[in-house]
């Protein structure tokens, strides 16, 4: 990142994007292999283009990172992270919005700045490193899609 987009990322909150896709009782997930949160699991995503629609730019970080072709759907939640005090670099100010996705197509497979790509259980979301927030807006998502209640 050049100093100037340095300075700008300081100076106001980075918008992303992320698509949950689930099969069954299982979640797509991707292991990050870039930081922030680098190692852990994660809701695929990544930073929205100047000039880019939420749902093309939703698509182009599944595709990206998965290899999967999704159909974006329903909105399902804002995540904000904000940064360390006093920290600079990748720890910065980041307001993600992610929505619910069908797979379409593609073959599964981790690529950009994603380590691994897998589906898992959702009885096992507790056992796994994620990022934070994730396991959260996980639940909400899947409750979206069965038309179940969240439980507390």
């Amino acid at each position: 990142m050049d100093a100037r987009r340095e300075q700008a990322a300081a100076t106001r909150p980075i918008l992303g994007v992320g698509g949950l896709v689930f099969e069954q009782d299982q979640v797509l997930l991707v292991r990050r292999g870039a930081h922030p949160a680098k190692g852990a699991w994660s809701i695929p995503g990544g930073k929205l283009r100047l000039g880019e629609s939420i749902a093309d730019g939703v698509a182009r970080e599944l595709l990206e990172e998965t290899g999967l072709i999704v159909e974006v759907g329903q909105f399902v939640a804002v995540y904000e992270r904000l940064p360390r005090p006093g920290a600079v670099g990748d720890d910065a100010h980041y307001v993600v919005l992610d929505y619910i996705c069908r797979a379409t197509g593609g073959l599964l497979r981790a690529g950009d700045d994603a380590d691994e790509a897998g589906w898992f259980p959702l009885r096992d979301l507790a056992r796994l490193h994620l990022t934070p927030g994730a396991a959260a807006v996980i639940r909400k998502g899947h409750a979206l899609v069965t038309g179940s209640r969240l439980s507390t």
